[in-house]
């Protein structure tokens, strides 16, 4: 019996870690692992590392292979967070040497090449990393080949200042690194991803969030032009600025208390640089920005009074159009045209409204008392569900229909959207998480993957998403449609024959499907603008006057902001929509108006 059993176990364990044979890439040789039914191939470098002279340089590509193995500190520098997937109890954790990708590949595969598609993960480009997503499900059953990537975050990813680019050529002059990255990343899978079985004149990205978003950046990037043929923007945004705003920005932007200017004069401070001339100025600052440890510089980075990252994607003319990221969208010199979905949750900011003590309390009951586990209580359920309305439907107009109506506008007609409302969650003692949390931002990941273990970043496995008919329906749907997309540029019909039609029809109705369970799954139609919105805002009777306010400075603003920031303190308590609006118009940079 023994002997069997020691038997049974080797074969297991021979299963999980047999080699699939070595592949011989241009970064090195790669031996993929047998795992979930699947082959995985790990941690593979797609650029050199971006350290010392290399830091805010555009990626360079590894002209002596390297040898590949699997690395433990893989992802690039970041806050610890949960929702980022990382923690720690240091102000930083992750590497400078962190452009690594990884390969899930099926099984078996026949000589045909298979689509790829390719996957950015979100974390509003400042945390994240690519091992949070298990991709095996959807390689094994659907017969694609998915990449995942890790790519500069922060103030690594997107740093300008005169220091660094006035002194540099090229790409090296770009501010958006982080961007140049992925398409590094592209670049690279077009010359190696036959070796895996994958077809490099079919490449699908997607990503979700700051994904999402820099889905759209590729699609009006010159830089990405031919390396991919269908996009994916989930729950994606437009914003971008000038580099003017990066660099200094306006005593009225958002993120007024924090630049890459306020940055190195903190560094200045604790360094003593000083000069007579400008240009001696310049060139110390930029000796100590390329010698400074990151540990040192991150340690800079993190002392500021406000949660606001240094400006992200920049206007810089290299990478971006200069007429800004949501501009080019509908401008056809610049749109990269492929087949595209794009589209967001019904409920994306109720999970973050879920955290804050003006909506919810901590109730301690007997039974909490006893198990030192409160029940979370909605204190205004009106209200809770009023702010996520006005706000998830503004993300939608912002990040879905405004993206889709200007990339029709630049002639691309092969365009889907979709709205993500499964909720089927738990219903426990110590919470409603149906009520609290529903379909909000990045939610659907779990369900796309079919790894039930991620929900925004927290592994909250089966504790809020129950096995259930309803879970494994919208999961098979959904990889359906993303793998159908990927393999012939249409999402096609869900498993219910239900048909997921184009963005735009010929009477300019504008339809996009309804992701849930089977009773729900269908096309609608339905249109809203910011000012139609807006309307609704101020006859709705759920809100206050003050909280109108408030919910419409967040709808015109950049969506991430928290509920009550320095700006809004300044607000009258007693306002009307034109305070509202010419408040709005004075104090915020990121608007759309």
């Amino acid at each position: 019996m023994k002997v069997f059993f020691l038997i049974i176990l080797s074969l297991f364990f021979i299963n999980f870690i047999s080699a699939s044979g070595v592949i011989s890439t241009t970064s090195g040789d790669v031996t993929g692992i047998l795992k979930r039914g699947i082959i995985l191939y790990e941690d593979i470098p797609y650029a050199e590392a971006p350290v010392g002279n290399l830091r805010w340089k555009a990626p360079r590509r590894i002209e002596n292979k390297v040898e590949i193995y699997p690395k433990e500190n893989n992802f690039c520098i970041q806050r610890p967070s949960s929702l980022g997937g990382v923690e720690g109890k240091d102000f930083f954790v992750g590497s400078e040497d962190c452009l690594y990708l990884d390969i899930f590949a099926p099984k078996k595969t026949n000589n045909k090449k298979l689509p790829v598609m390719f996957w950015i993960h979100g974390g509003g480009n400042t945390s994240g990393l690519k091992d949070l997503y298990d991709f095996s499900k959807v390689v094994s059953k659907h017969d694609v080949i998915i990449v995942r990537i890790n790519y500069r975050l922060g103030p690594f990813g997107w740093f300008t200042h005169p220091a660094i680019q006035r002194f540099q050529n090229g790409e090296d002059k770009t501010s958006n690194f982080g961007t140049l990255d992925i398409v590094m990343a592209l670049k690279w899978v077009k010359d190696n991803i036959s070796k895996f079985g994958g077809a490099p004149d079919n490449v699908t990205i997607f990503g979700e969030s700051a994904g999402g978003h820099n889905v759209f950046s590729l699609l009006v990037s010159s830089k990405a032009k031919g390396l991919f043929h269908k996009a994916i923007s989930m729950s994606g945004y437009t914003t971008s600025i000038s580099l003017e705003d990066a660099y200094k920005p306006k005593k009225t932007s958002s993120t007024s208390n924090y630049s890459s200017s306020s940055v190195v004069d903190k560094l200045n401070k604790k360094f003593n640089t000083s000069s007579d001339s400008v240009e001696d100025i310049l060139q110390r600052e930029r000796k100590m920005l390329l010698s400074i440890s990151a540990r040192d510089f991150f340690e800079i980075y993190s002392q500021r009074d406000t949660y606001d990252e240094i400006p992200l994607l920049t206007n810089d003319a290299i990478v971006i159009p200069k007429i800004g990221l949501k501009e080019a969208l509908s401008n056809k010199e610049h749109l990269n045209i492929v087949p595209t979905i794009v589209g967001s949750n019904r409920d994306e900011v109720k999970l973050w409204l879920a955290t804050a003590r003006y909506f919810v309390d901590l109730d301690y009951s007997i039974i909490g008392s006893i198990l030192q586990i409160p029940r979370v209580v909605l204190v205004n359920k009106e209200s809770f569900e009023a702010f996520n309305f006005y706000r998830s439907m503004s993300w939608k107009i912002k990040g879905v229909d405004n993206p889709l109506l200007s990339m029709s506008t630049a002639g691309n007609e092969n365009l889907y959207s979709y709205r993500y409302d499964w909720d089927d969650h738990r219903r426990l003692v110590v919470a409603n998480f149906q009520s609290l949390i529903g379909a909000a931002h990045a939610t659907e990941i779990p369900i796309l993957t079919g790894n039930y273990d991620l929900v925004g970043g927290y592994p909250l496995s089966d504790l809020i998403y129950p096995p259930s008919f309803s879970k494994r329906y919208t999961s098979k749907n959904m990889m359906r449609f993303w793998t159908n997309f990927a393999k012939f540029g249409v999402p096609g019909s869900s498993t219910n024959s239900v048909e997921w039609k184009n963005y735009l029809s010929n009477d300019g109705s504008k339809n996009y499907l309804i992701i849930d369970k089977r009773k729900n799954l269908k096309m609608i139609s339905e249109s809203f603008t910011l000012d139609s919105l807006s309307d609704q805002l101020f006859s709705d009777q759920r809100l206050s006057q003050l909280e109108k306010c408030v919910v419409l400075l967040q709808m015109y603003t950049y969506v991430g902001n928290d509920l009550y920031d320095t700006a809004q303190s300044s607000m009258l308590q007693t306002c009307n929509r034109e305070e509202s609006e010419n408040f709005i118009k004075e104090n915020a940079s990121f608007i759309e108006f």
